[in-house]
């Protein structure tokens, strides 16, 4: 039908279409576009040069990026559960139940035990641990992928592995080896890796590491900051690349991960590292040496403004 229309015709209509939006647009304050008009204007997004977007388009980009995470909490969210932890029964409920029962236990309500804290076994063996952990994401057309990633404590180096959408047993498996042939070739040693109780870890990933020597330690329930340093990676990850795009597929994702990654292990700086870079052969930040000449600078500042 439209091979048949000249060229002046087509375009005459679109003005025309153009005019008509114009003046609906004057009569409806805020648009509610159905799902299908979503999904529709999020595919010709794609196909549109940015110049086009302001002209043509009453969305932004920003409102695509929401429509997608609203698309994918409702299909991982169950309408039937409850928010929050369940409620202690009445049988249980006290306002001390749990300092009545180490005490009749004769045990102290916080003990000093023997063994360290999890937060001084972390601190003294920073320099040997590796943290593992899975970050998924769910493409524009809700397809989720699981990522495989491992960071060094001691240098806040990030490593990534192959992206899947099936982490079984024999992909991990197969990820672990290869993280080991990179270790040798870097000459990095670990002691400790410190996984969460996700059920994708499976005995054969574990059974790797411990075949190198390293035992997995599982971090405790419900307990992020055990895993500091991985949380803090999926969070800037996602806040500085992966939550500002509409990821298409497999391939979009690998390239987006690997210019993130080069750009955190090679050029962001990191507060705990004296503003130094993973990868960073500098020498420290002479962090007094730097407060001695502020201090030197405001002094010489407020004798000039004095004076």
């Amino acid at each position: 039908m439209l091979r048949r229309r000249s060229e002046r015709e087509k375009e005459i209509e679109i003005l025309l279409l153009r005019h008509q939006l114009r003046v609906l647009e004057r009569q409806v304050a805020r648009p509610r576009p159905a799902q299908s008009d979503r999904a529709l204007l999020a595919a010709f997004s794609g196909v549109l040069p940015r110049r086009v977007w302001k002209r043509s388009f009453f969305v932004t980009p920003a409102t695509l990026l929401r429509w997608h995470r609203e698309l994918v909490a409702r299909r991982w969210t169950d309408p039937h559960r409850r928010a929050g932890r369940p409620a202690t029964s009445v049988e249980v409920r006290a306002a001390s139940t749990v300092w009545v029962i180490l005490r009749e236990a004769g045990i102290e309500p916080a003990p000093r035990r023997l063994e360290p804290s999890w937060a001084e076994f972390l601190r003294q063996q920073a320099a040997s641990i590796l943290e593992c952990d899975f970050l998924t994401l769910d493409t524009l057309f809700l397809r989720r992928f699981s990522v495989l990633f491992f960071i060094e404590l001691a240098t806040r180096r990030g490593h990534l592995a192959e992206i899947t959408t099936t982490p079984d047993g024999r992909w991990l498996t197969k990820q672990a080896r290869n993280l080991f042939m990179q270790f040798d070739e870097d000459g990095v040693r670990p002691r400790f890796l410190i996984r969460d109780r996700d059920s994708k870890f499976r005995r054969e990933f574990e059974e790797v590491f411990r075949a190198e020597g390293i035992p997995v330690i599982k971090a405790p329930v419900r307990a992020p900051q055990a895993r500091a340093q991985a949380e803090r990676w999926v969070g800037s990850v996602r806040r500085q690349c992966l939550d500002r795009l509409l990821i298409v597929g497999r391939r979009h994702l690998r390239h987006l991960l690997a210019r993130y990654r080069s750009q955190y292990n090679e050029h962001r700086p990191h507060r705990s590292l004296r503003q130094r870079t993973p990868l960073s052969t500098l020498p420290p930040v002479d962090e007094q040496a730097i407060g001695n000449a502020t201090t030197s600078i405001v002094s010489a500042a407020v004798t000039c403004s004095a004076g």
